[in-house]
């Protein structure tokens, strides 16, 4: 098994029936920029009601220039972490780790370890679930086997925020125009999507969700 160590984590708490999202656009110094930055987490309930869809947003602010180059880094680990019980500790996680063009994805798992290592749960990359990473400017390559639905690649950036105005307003202006200018118009990120049946996700009315990316030890 290969461990991973964490890089850095975007916590949010996931109530099903509920959208959640966080976001963390270059905001840690460490990882800003990089291959590993997690720009957005988000999770919601899927349309029929039975699943919930967990998805990791990486490597913002790419213009569409840069994306067709844009790839996502096999020394990397992005991994949703699932707290049944309210503890603050994953008792699931599901884990996506890049190779060879495609997205590996293993769980939901009990993980073997809690905390910042962790390995990858897959005995091996044929034991765990996988989709070609889409490229850019095509048609999404979506994978679904056993209620589990899997994507991965690049996609317009969904956030709306408005850098100018916030930075005005720590200047001292008023607040927020309406409409506002969107700062993230026109820029792309990687993303990794799962959606997973709720039935595998505990049998509690909630959850707590963060994911964290990991580089490989």
């Amino acid at each position: 098994m290969k461990k991973f160590k964490i890089l850095i984590v975007v916590a949010i708490v996931a109530i099903a029936g509920f959208i959640a999202v966080a976001a963390d656009h270059i905001d840690a110094p460490a990882v800003a920029g990089g291959t590993s930055d997690i720009t957005d987490f988000y999770a919601f309930q899927g349309k029929t009601g039975e699943s919930i869809v967990f998805v990791a947003n990486v490597q913002g602010f790419l213009s569409p220039g840069d994306t067709g180059n844009a790839t996502f880094d096999e020394n990397v680990m992005v991994e949703f972490n699932i707290d049944t019980d309210g503890d603050a500790i994953e008792d699931l996680v599901i884990q996506a780790v890049p190779k060879n063009s495609k997205m590996y994805f293993i769980g939901p798992i009990v993980p073997s370890q809690t905390g910042l290592t962790s390995e990858f749960e897959a005995k091996n990359f044929q034991d765990a679930n996988s989709v070609q990473i889409t490229p850019y400017g095509s048609n999404a390559i979506v994978k679904s086997k056993k209620g589990i639905s899997i994507f991965a690649g690049p996609r317009d950036d969904p956030f709306f925020f408005d850098f100018g105005q916030y930075t005005a307003i720590l200047g001292g202006a008023s607040g927020f125009n309406d409409p506002g200018t969107d700062s993230f118009a026109g820029t792309n990120v990687m993303s990794i999507v799962i959606e997973v049946p709720k039935s595998q996700l505990g049998d509690g009315t909630s959850i707590n969700a963060w994911v964290e990316s990991k580089r490989k030890q």
